[in-house]
């Protein structure tokens, strides 16, 4: 078949639409109206040019939006913006309270629908820049009702009254964010061909690169510096195992605030892939079909007592507290997690605790710095990627604090 210079010119253009921003073109208004709502992976219907006349609008000088951020029922994000005084988005103090409609996220009936919301966490907005010496603030909140009770989906709140009066523990967490970016079809992973699977098996998209291998570093790069403006201690990122996984690392963080960065950081990465029209799950296993990872939110650990001397006994002593409260660990650590520990893919069955080192079939795993130094930090690699990070990190440094539990063997005889 003879191939024309055209057509291969065609085919790319094609391919590549995708990605390619958004040129202006003179339309009529009813074209243009009918392609505002269309749905395109990559590119956004609305015209730059117009985005762009608003978004460089000065702010007034003596105010400042605020995006008030909670949890809702489902353990996702929403958020709504108000204007404040300049002085009274300073400080957590000077923060007002907030209310929304929780018969409308699942958290409240109708016929009693205020819930409150109580400002914990300040971050500055990487959304809405400012050129004055003021910023614009996202403000991580939790919920309770009219009449000051946490609400059951409230989380955060039963965290700090574990973590409250431990604070002499110095505990850090270290939290692994895995995820999945889809087109918009919710079906199809970047990189994937519709309706197919990849021609080649997982391994070569491990920390890759190339444009055969990698997908979505755009996103990534986004979200990593958008935590990085927003003052989220995010400390790394990198491509994972099945093609269009992704994965950031937020930490060391102290105590309540791995879950308040953990989840603002989930906040600011469904606003980037709105930015950039891809969808984003959390969803531990979102491909079931064929040999491929599934995806977690690994949690690294460690006490003042586990970074000093003689740090590593502590850490054994800690693991075999978690190998004792296995069960009631893994009824927390998210939903659908029993189809990503299965004992394959790096993971630990589900059934069955164990703990190795630089094991990543194990449910807990030590590092071989740490083990060689007898000190540092241990990996729990059972939460899922959609788990609660209040409800993990709470959960974890309950069970480390509580009474002595038995001697475990780990599986690396070697290192018995």
């Amino acid at each position: 078949m003879k191939v024309t210079t055209s057509a291969i010119l065609l085919t790319w253009a094609i391919r590549t639409v995708a990605f390619s921003p958004a040129t202006p073109q003179r339309r009529t208004s009813a074209l243009y109206m009918a392609g505002v709502l269309g749905k395109v992976t990559g590119r956004s219907a609305l015209d730059p040019a117009v985005i762009a006349k608003y978004r460089d609008l000065p702010f007034p000088a003596d105010k400042v939006l605020a995006e008030y951020v909670w949890v809702d029922a489902d353990g996702k994000t929403r958020s709504k913006t108000r204007t404040l005084p300049a002085a009274k988005a300073s400080s957590i103090e000077t923060l007002p309270k907030w209310n929304f409609d929780g018969s409308s996220t699942g958290q409240a009936p109708g016929d009693d629908s205020e819930v409150i919301l109580r400002p914990c966490r300040i971050f500055k907005d990487p959304f809405r820049p400012r050129s004055d010496d003021l910023y614009n603030v996202l403000v991580m909140c939790d919920t309770y009702t009219p009449a000051g009770e946490p609400l059951p989906t409230n989380q955060r709140a039963v965290a700090e009254k574990i973590f409250e009066g431990k604070e002499d523990e110095e505990i850090w967490f270290g939290m692994e964010q895995e995820f999945t970016l889809f087109n918009l079809d919710e079906r199809t992973p970047l990189g994937w061909p519709e309706g197919g699977m990849p021609s080649r098996p997982q391994g070569p998209y491990y920390c890759s690169v190339g444009p055969e291998n990698s997908f979505g570093r755009d996103v990534t790069d986004a979200h990593y510096k958008a935590c990085l403006y927003a003052g989220i201690d995010i400390s790394g990122t990198n491509g994972e195992v099945m093609p269009g996984q992704q994965e950031y690392q937020v930490g060391p963080c102290v105590g309540i605030d791995a879950g308040d960065q953990l989840m603002m950081s989930r906040y600011i990465l469904q606003r980037v892939c709105e930015d950039f029209q891809v969808y984003c799950t959390l969803f531990p296993k979102p491909i079931v079909d064929g040999d491929w990872n599934g995806a977690g939110m690994h949690t690294n650990v460690s006490t003042k007592k586990m970074r000093e001397e003689s740090g590593l006994e502590v850490i054994k002593k800690a693991i075999y507290k978690l190998g004792a409260k296995h069960a009631e660990h893994i009824a927390v650590y998210g939903e659908g997690n029993e189809l990503r520990l299965t004992g394959k893919y790096e993971t630990a069955s589900i059934d069955k605790f164990s703990f190795g080192v630089a094991n990543r079939g194990a449910s807990i795993r030590i590092g071989r710095d740490t083990w060689a130094e007898g000190k540092g930090y241990f990996e729990d690699r059972r939460p899922s990627s959609n788990c609660d990070p209040y409800i993990v990190t709470s959960k974890i440094m309950s069970t480390i604090m509580g009474p002595e539990a038995p001697e475990i063997a780990p599986l690396n005889k070697q290192e018995a």
